[in-house]
Protein backbone atom coordinates (compact mmCIF):
# COMPACT_ATOMS: atom_id res chain seq x y z
CA UNK A 1 0.00 0.00 0.00
CA UNK A 2 1.45 3.38 -1.16
CA UNK A 3 2.18 5.71 2.03
CA UNK A 4 0.06 8.12 2.89
CA UNK A 5 1.13 12.09 3.50
CA UNK A 6 1.37 12.62 7.16
CA UNK A 7 -0.17 16.01 8.03
CA UNK A 8 0.51 18.12 11.11
CA UNK A 9 -2.30 20.52 10.48
CA UNK A 10 -1.71 24.07 13.22
CA UNK A 11 -4.03 26.55 13.98
CA UNK A 12 -7.52 24.68 13.94
CA UNK A 13 -9.94 28.41 13.75
CA UNK A 14 -12.37 29.51 10.99
CA UNK A 15 -9.66 28.34 8.30
CA UNK A 16 -8.12 25.39 10.07
CA UNK A 17 -11.54 23.16 10.08
CA UNK A 18 -12.74 24.49 7.15
CA UNK A 19 -9.52 23.28 5.50
CA UNK A 20 -10.00 20.46 7.11
CA UNK A 21 -13.47 19.44 6.09
CA UNK A 22 -13.34 20.52 2.89
CA UNK A 23 -9.21 19.51 1.65
CA UNK A 24 -8.02 17.25 4.09
CA UNK A 25 -10.27 14.72 5.28
CA UNK A 26 -11.81 13.94 1.91
CA UNK A 27 -7.99 12.89 0.40
CA UNK A 28 -7.36 9.02 1.04
CA UNK A 29 -3.68 9.76 0.17
CA UNK A 30 -3.62 12.27 3.02
CA UNK A 31 -3.53 11.10 6.85
CA UNK A 32 -3.81 13.82 9.88
CA UNK A 33 -1.24 12.60 12.19
CA UNK A 34 -0.99 15.73 14.32
CA UNK A 35 -3.28 19.09 15.21
CA UNK A 36 -2.51 21.95 17.32
CA UNK A 37 -4.39 24.92 18.73
CA UNK A 38 -4.06 27.12 22.37
CA UNK A 39 -7.33 26.43 22.91
CA UNK A 40 -8.56 23.24 23.85
CA UNK A 41 -12.21 23.59 22.78
CA UNK A 42 -10.95 24.06 19.10
CA UNK A 43 -8.11 20.94 19.25
CA UNK A 44 -11.38 18.69 20.33
CA UNK A 45 -13.51 19.89 17.92
CA UNK A 46 -10.70 18.74 14.78
CA UNK A 47 -9.89 15.22 16.62
CA UNK A 48 -13.79 14.55 16.75
CA UNK A 49 -14.56 15.60 13.17
CA UNK A 50 -11.61 13.26 11.97
CA UNK A 51 -12.77 10.77 13.98
CA UNK A 52 -15.99 10.95 12.56
CA UNK A 53 -14.72 10.22 9.22
CA UNK A 54 -13.03 6.98 10.04
CA UNK A 55 -9.44 8.37 10.25
CA UNK A 56 -7.51 7.57 13.15
CA UNK A 57 -7.39 10.30 16.03
CA UNK A 58 -4.89 12.34 15.45
CA UNK A 59 -2.11 13.65 18.47
CA UNK A 60 -2.92 16.58 19.98
CA UNK A 61 -1.40 19.28 21.57
CA UNK A 62 -1.08 23.28 22.64
CA UNK A 63 2.47 23.05 21.29
CA UNK A 64 2.95 23.24 17.84
CA UNK A 65 6.56 22.68 17.49
CA UNK A 66 5.75 18.93 19.25
CA UNK A 67 2.91 18.62 16.56
CA UNK A 68 5.28 19.31 13.59
CA UNK A 69 8.77 17.60 14.87
CA UNK A 70 7.59 13.99 14.75
CA UNK A 71 8.52 10.88 12.61
CA UNK A 72 5.39 10.46 11.10
CA UNK A 73 5.33 14.06 10.00
CA UNK A 74 5.74 15.05 6.30
CA UNK A 75 4.20 18.23 6.15
CA UNK A 76 3.04 21.16 8.04
CA UNK A 77 0.09 23.33 7.58
CA UNK A 78 0.23 26.70 9.30
CA UNK A 79 -3.21 27.87 9.47
CA UNK A 80 -2.39 30.33 12.62
CA UNK A 81 -3.00 33.58 12.95
CA UNK A 82 -0.61 36.62 10.92
CA UNK A 83 2.01 36.90 13.54
CA UNK A 84 2.67 33.40 14.13
CA UNK A 85 3.03 32.26 10.20
CA UNK A 86 6.78 32.91 9.39
CA UNK A 87 8.35 31.97 12.80
CA UNK A 88 6.87 28.29 12.38
CA UNK A 89 7.49 28.46 8.86
CA UNK A 90 10.81 28.83 9.69
CA UNK A 91 10.79 26.07 12.54
CA UNK A 92 9.13 23.63 10.01
CA UNK A 93 11.57 24.29 7.58
CA UNK A 94 13.92 23.70 10.22
CA UNK A 95 12.57 20.47 10.96
CA UNK A 96 12.83 19.25 7.53
CA UNK A 97 9.26 19.20 6.97
CA UNK A 98 7.64 20.13 3.94
CA UNK A 99 5.56 23.97 4.87
CA UNK A 100 2.69 24.68 3.71
CA UNK A 101 1.86 28.46 4.63
CA UNK A 102 -1.31 30.31 4.92
CA UNK A 103 -1.80 34.20 3.59
CA UNK A 104 -0.92 37.04 5.51
CA UNK A 105 1.13 40.20 5.68
CA UNK A 106 4.63 40.20 7.21
CA UNK A 107 5.42 42.06 10.24
CA UNK A 108 8.72 43.24 9.57
CA UNK A 109 11.42 42.93 6.27
CA UNK A 110 13.57 40.95 8.83
CA UNK A 111 10.62 38.14 8.65
CA UNK A 112 11.00 38.43 5.14
CA UNK A 113 14.22 37.69 5.05
CA UNK A 114 14.27 35.09 7.22
CA UNK A 115 12.27 33.17 5.31
CA UNK A 116 14.10 33.38 2.69
CA UNK A 117 17.52 32.87 4.37
CA UNK A 118 15.79 29.85 6.02
CA UNK A 119 15.15 27.85 2.76
CA UNK A 120 18.70 28.44 1.36
CA UNK A 121 19.60 27.00 4.47
CA UNK A 122 17.58 24.12 4.77
CA UNK A 123 16.35 23.58 1.31
CA UNK A 124 13.18 22.64 2.74
CA UNK A 125 10.38 24.07 0.06
CA UNK A 126 7.71 26.23 1.77
CA UNK A 127 4.48 26.88 -0.18
CA UNK A 128 2.47 30.31 0.56
CA UNK A 129 -1.28 29.31 0.07
CA UNK A 130 -2.60 31.84 -2.39
CA UNK A 131 -5.94 29.84 -2.93
CA UNK A 132 -6.56 33.26 -5.63
CA UNK A 133 -4.24 32.41 -7.84
CA UNK A 134 -6.32 29.02 -8.72
CA UNK A 135 -9.51 31.07 -9.24
CA UNK A 136 -11.23 29.96 -12.36
CA UNK A 137 -11.36 34.08 -13.47
CA UNK A 138 -7.91 34.77 -12.48
CA UNK A 139 -6.44 31.63 -14.62
CA UNK A 140 -8.36 32.27 -17.70
CA UNK A 141 -7.65 36.17 -17.90
CA UNK A 142 -3.69 34.77 -17.04
CA UNK A 143 -4.61 32.43 -20.40
CA UNK A 144 -5.63 35.18 -22.48
CA UNK A 145 -2.80 37.39 -21.47
CA UNK A 146 -0.26 34.99 -22.32
CA UNK A 147 -1.80 34.23 -25.31
CA UNK A 148 -1.39 37.99 -26.11
CA UNK A 149 -5.28 39.18 -26.26
CA UNK A 150 -4.46 42.01 -23.70
CA UNK A 151 -1.50 43.09 -25.96
CA UNK A 152 1.38 44.23 -23.29
CA UNK A 153 0.51 45.00 -19.97
CA UNK A 154 0.50 48.06 -18.84
CA UNK A 155 -1.48 48.59 -14.96
CA UNK A 156 -3.45 45.81 -12.91
CA UNK A 157 -5.84 46.62 -10.02
CA UNK A 158 -6.90 44.50 -7.01
CA UNK A 159 -8.44 44.26 -3.57
CA UNK A 160 -9.03 42.74 -0.54
CA UNK A 161 -12.89 44.45 -0.46
CA UNK A 162 -14.55 42.42 2.22
CA UNK A 163 -17.09 43.39 4.63
CA UNK A 164 -15.18 42.39 8.02
CA UNK A 165 -16.83 44.00 10.79
CA UNK A 166 -19.02 41.46 12.59
CA UNK A 167 -15.78 39.69 12.45
CA UNK A 168 -13.30 42.41 13.31
CA UNK A 169 -15.60 43.64 16.09
CA UNK A 170 -16.26 40.85 17.99
CA UNK A 171 -12.85 39.30 17.71
CA UNK A 172 -12.36 39.10 21.48
CA UNK A 173 -15.30 37.05 22.17
CA UNK A 174 -14.46 35.16 19.01
CA UNK A 175 -10.88 34.62 19.56
CA UNK A 176 -9.97 36.05 16.46
CA UNK A 177 -6.22 37.99 15.60
CA UNK A 178 -7.57 40.71 13.70
CA UNK A 179 -9.13 42.58 16.20
CA UNK A 180 -5.97 43.38 17.91
CA UNK A 181 -4.07 43.89 14.46
CA UNK A 182 -7.34 46.74 13.84
CA UNK A 183 -6.77 47.93 17.11
CA UNK A 184 -3.06 48.64 16.80
CA UNK A 185 -1.74 48.85 13.12
CA UNK A 186 -2.61 50.91 9.89
CA UNK A 187 -1.85 49.21 6.61
CA UNK A 188 -2.31 46.70 3.45
CA UNK A 189 -2.69 43.80 5.70
CA UNK A 190 -3.90 41.18 3.54
CA UNK A 191 -2.43 42.17 0.40
CA UNK A 192 -1.56 38.52 -1.17
CA UNK A 193 -5.39 37.60 -2.09
CA UNK A 194 -5.28 40.63 -4.84
CA UNK A 195 -1.51 40.66 -5.45
CA UNK A 196 -0.76 36.99 -5.99
CA UNK A 197 -2.78 37.16 -9.33
CA UNK A 198 -1.43 40.14 -10.34
CA UNK A 199 2.47 38.94 -9.51
CA UNK A 200 1.57 36.01 -12.01
CA UNK A 201 0.06 37.66 -15.27
CA UNK A 202 3.46 40.34 -14.61
CA UNK A 203 5.97 37.53 -13.82
CA UNK A 204 6.64 38.78 -10.51
CA UNK A 205 9.98 37.00 -9.46
CA UNK A 206 10.15 35.29 -12.77
CA UNK A 207 11.24 38.10 -15.31
CA UNK A 208 9.80 41.19 -13.03
CA UNK A 209 9.68 42.69 -9.58
CA UNK A 210 7.97 44.75 -7.21
CA UNK A 211 10.30 47.70 -6.51
CA UNK A 212 8.71 50.34 -4.87
CA UNK A 213 5.01 51.35 -3.11
CA UNK A 214 3.77 54.13 -1.79
CA UNK A 215 0.74 53.88 0.59
CA UNK A 216 -2.49 56.02 2.38
CA UNK A 217 -5.34 55.39 4.69
CA UNK A 218 -8.65 56.75 5.18
CA UNK A 219 -9.73 57.53 8.82
CA UNK A 220 -10.94 55.00 10.82
CA UNK A 221 -14.60 55.34 11.21
CA UNK A 222 -16.14 51.98 10.56
CA UNK A 223 -16.05 50.06 13.42
CA UNK A 224 -16.73 52.57 15.60
CA UNK A 225 -20.10 53.64 14.07
CA UNK A 226 -20.48 49.85 13.77
CA UNK A 227 -20.31 49.22 17.60
CA UNK A 228 -22.17 51.70 18.49
CA UNK A 229 -25.08 50.54 16.61
CA UNK A 230 -24.46 46.55 17.25
CA UNK A 231 -23.50 46.64 20.86
CA UNK A 232 -24.01 50.48 22.23
CA UNK A 233 -22.29 53.48 23.77
CA UNK A 234 -21.87 51.41 27.00
CA UNK A 235 -19.37 48.17 25.21
CA UNK A 236 -16.52 49.30 25.92
CA UNK A 237 -14.94 48.35 22.20
CA UNK A 238 -17.14 51.20 21.23
CA UNK A 239 -14.82 53.56 22.68
CA UNK A 240 -11.54 51.93 21.81
CA UNK A 241 -9.33 53.87 19.01
CA UNK A 242 -8.80 51.90 15.66
CA UNK A 243 -5.53 52.47 13.87
CA UNK A 244 -6.79 50.80 10.91
CA UNK A 245 -7.83 53.13 8.14
CA UNK A 246 -11.09 51.91 6.78
CA UNK A 247 -9.94 52.08 3.23
CA UNK A 248 -5.86 51.77 2.80
CA UNK A 249 -4.95 52.34 -1.26
CA UNK A 250 -1.41 50.93 -2.14
CA UNK A 251 0.48 51.74 -5.25
CA UNK A 252 3.18 49.33 -6.43
CA UNK A 253 5.85 49.60 -9.19
CA UNK A 254 7.50 47.13 -11.47
CA UNK A 255 10.81 46.85 -12.72
CA UNK A 256 9.13 46.50 -16.10
CA UNK A 257 7.42 49.61 -15.52
CA UNK A 258 4.15 48.12 -14.67
CA UNK A 259 1.82 49.75 -12.02
CA UNK A 260 -0.79 47.92 -9.22
CA UNK A 261 -3.07 49.78 -7.41
CA UNK A 262 -3.91 47.48 -4.72
CA UNK A 263 -6.90 48.63 -1.84
CA UNK A 264 -8.16 47.33 1.39
CA UNK A 265 -11.46 47.85 2.11
CA UNK A 266 -13.13 45.59 5.12
CA UNK A 267 -14.46 47.89 7.67
CA UNK A 268 -17.07 49.72 5.67
CA UNK A 269 -20.24 48.05 4.44
CA UNK A 270 -19.98 46.60 0.21
CA UNK A 271 -20.37 43.97 -1.56
CA UNK A 272 -17.31 41.37 -1.68
CA UNK A 273 -15.18 41.68 -4.54
CA UNK A 274 -11.47 41.18 -5.28
CA UNK A 275 -11.61 43.90 -7.89
CA UNK A 276 -9.33 42.06 -10.20
CA UNK A 277 -8.48 44.65 -13.15
CA UNK A 278 -6.04 43.50 -16.00
CA UNK A 279 -5.17 46.04 -18.31
CA UNK A 280 -3.17 46.47 -21.51
CA UNK A 281 -2.23 48.10 -25.26
CA UNK A 282 -4.87 46.07 -26.69
CA UNK A 283 -7.50 45.30 -24.02
CA UNK A 284 -8.64 44.64 -20.76
CA UNK A 285 -10.34 42.76 -17.91
CA UNK A 286 -12.79 43.66 -15.19
CA UNK A 287 -14.11 41.66 -12.40
CA UNK A 288 -16.60 44.44 -11.02
CA UNK A 289 -18.54 44.29 -14.21
CA UNK A 290 -17.25 40.53 -15.73
CA UNK A 291 -16.51 41.69 -18.57
CA UNK A 292 -13.35 42.00 -21.19
CA UNK A 293 -12.96 44.73 -23.60
CA UNK A 294 -10.48 44.06 -26.73
CA UNK A 295 -9.44 46.84 -29.32
CA UNK A 296 -11.17 46.80 -32.53
CA UNK A 297 -13.98 44.52 -31.47
CA UNK A 298 -15.51 46.17 -28.58
CA UNK A 299 -15.03 49.77 -29.21
CA UNK A 300 -18.92 50.35 -30.21
CA UNK A 301 -20.02 49.51 -27.47
CA UNK A 302 -17.40 52.95 -25.51
CA UNK A 303 -20.40 54.60 -24.39
CA UNK A 304 -23.04 51.75 -24.22
CA UNK A 305 -20.40 49.56 -21.54
CA UNK A 306 -23.90 48.67 -20.09
CA UNK A 307 -24.21 46.48 -22.84
CA UNK A 308 -21.02 44.36 -22.35
CA UNK A 309 -21.59 43.73 -18.62
CA UNK A 310 -21.11 39.96 -18.24
CA UNK A 311 -19.13 39.33 -21.60
CA UNK A 312 -16.26 37.48 -19.47
CA UNK A 313 -18.16 34.14 -19.53
CA UNK A 314 -18.34 34.45 -23.58
CA UNK A 315 -14.64 33.80 -23.82
CA UNK A 316 -14.56 30.22 -21.80
CA UNK A 317 -14.68 27.92 -23.88
CA UNK A 318 -12.01 28.87 -26.04
CA UNK A 319 -9.79 30.58 -22.61
CA UNK A 320 -10.55 28.26 -19.71
CA UNK A 321 -7.37 27.39 -18.43
CA UNK A 322 -6.30 23.91 -19.10
CA UNK A 323 -6.19 23.88 -14.99
CA UNK A 324 -10.28 24.69 -15.45
CA UNK A 325 -10.92 22.39 -18.16
CA UNK A 326 -9.71 19.03 -16.49
CA UNK A 327 -10.85 20.16 -13.41
CA UNK A 328 -14.64 20.52 -14.49
CA UNK A 329 -14.59 17.12 -15.74
CA UNK A 330 -13.84 15.32 -12.51
CA UNK A 331 -15.56 17.40 -10.46
CA UNK A 332 -14.86 20.83 -8.91
CA UNK A 333 -14.99 20.31 -4.93
CA UNK A 334 -13.82 22.03 -1.42
CA UNK A 335 -14.40 26.25 -0.47
CA UNK A 336 -14.09 29.14 -1.83
CA UNK A 337 -15.50 27.90 -5.49
CA UNK A 338 -13.31 24.97 -5.71
CA UNK A 339 -9.62 27.21 -5.43
CA UNK A 340 -8.76 25.71 -1.97
CA UNK A 341 -8.91 22.38 -3.11
CA UNK A 342 -7.09 23.37 -6.48
CA UNK A 343 -4.14 25.05 -4.42
CA UNK A 344 -4.13 21.75 -1.82
CA UNK A 345 -3.62 19.65 -5.39
CA UNK A 346 -0.37 21.25 -6.15
CA UNK A 347 0.99 21.60 -2.52
CA UNK A 348 0.57 17.57 -2.18
CA UNK A 349 1.22 16.89 -5.57
CA UNK A 350 4.84 19.00 -4.55
CA UNK A 351 4.89 16.83 -1.42
CA UNK A 352 4.30 13.54 -2.72
CA UNK A 353 7.12 14.55 -5.77
CA UNK A 354 9.26 16.71 -3.26
CA UNK A 355 9.27 19.26 -6.07
CA UNK A 356 9.55 23.31 -5.36
CA UNK A 357 6.77 24.60 -4.26
CA UNK A 358 4.76 26.30 -6.93
CA UNK A 359 4.40 29.60 -5.03
CA UNK A 360 7.24 29.67 -2.80
CA UNK A 361 9.55 31.46 -0.30
CA UNK A 362 10.35 34.66 -2.92
CA UNK A 363 7.24 34.91 -3.33
CA UNK A 364 5.97 34.98 -0.18
CA UNK A 365 8.12 37.37 1.18
CA UNK A 366 7.80 39.75 -2.08
CA UNK A 367 4.31 39.80 -1.51
CA UNK A 368 4.16 39.83 1.85
CA UNK A 369 6.57 42.34 2.50
CA UNK A 370 4.00 44.77 1.50
CA UNK A 371 2.16 44.97 4.41
CA UNK A 372 5.35 46.54 7.13
CA UNK A 373 6.36 48.59 3.90
CA UNK A 374 2.77 50.00 3.46
CA UNK A 375 2.57 50.54 7.70
CA UNK A 376 5.94 52.50 6.93
CA UNK A 377 4.45 54.12 3.88
CA UNK A 378 1.09 55.15 5.88
CA UNK A 379 3.00 56.43 8.66
CA UNK A 380 5.00 58.56 6.62
CA UNK A 381 2.42 60.14 5.09
CA UNK A 382 2.55 58.20 1.59
CA UNK A 383 6.74 58.35 1.80
CA UNK A 384 7.54 55.77 -1.14
CA UNK A 385 9.47 52.40 0.19
CA UNK A 386 11.64 50.45 -1.73
CA UNK A 387 11.00 46.68 -1.67
CA UNK A 388 14.09 44.31 -1.32
CA UNK A 389 14.93 42.04 -4.05
CA UNK A 390 14.46 38.42 -2.15
CA UNK A 391 15.79 36.57 -4.83
CA UNK A 392 19.29 38.32 -5.03
CA UNK A 393 18.89 38.47 -8.93
CA UNK A 394 17.38 35.55 -9.31
CA UNK A 395 14.11 37.06 -10.90
CA UNK A 396 16.42 37.34 -14.31
CA UNK A 397 16.19 33.74 -15.15
CA UNK A 398 13.91 32.23 -12.78
CA UNK A 399 10.61 30.68 -15.33
CA UNK A 400 7.02 31.98 -15.51
CA UNK A 401 4.69 30.54 -13.09
CA UNK A 402 2.63 27.74 -13.49
CA UNK A 403 -0.30 26.51 -12.03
Amino acid sequence: MEKKIGIALIGLGNRGISMLHDCLLPRREVEIVSVCDVYEDRRDRAVQKIKEAGRPAPFSTADCREAIDRPDVDAALLMTPWDDHINLACFAMRAGKYTGMEVGGAYSLDDCWKLVRTFEETGTPCMLLENCCYGRDELMILNMVRQGLFGEIVHCQGGYRHDLRDEVSFGRENRHYRFRNYRARCCENYPTHELGPIATILDINRGNRLVSLVSMASKAAGLHDYLQREKGASYDGTQLPYAQGDVVTTVLKCARGETICITLDTTLPRFYSRGFHVQGTRGMYMEDNHSVFLDGQDNAFDFKWREKWGCADAYREAYDHPVWKAYLERGVRGGHDGMDWLEMDAFFHAVSEKAPAPIDFYDAAAWMSVSCLSEQSVALGGAPMAIPDFTNGKWLSREPWQP
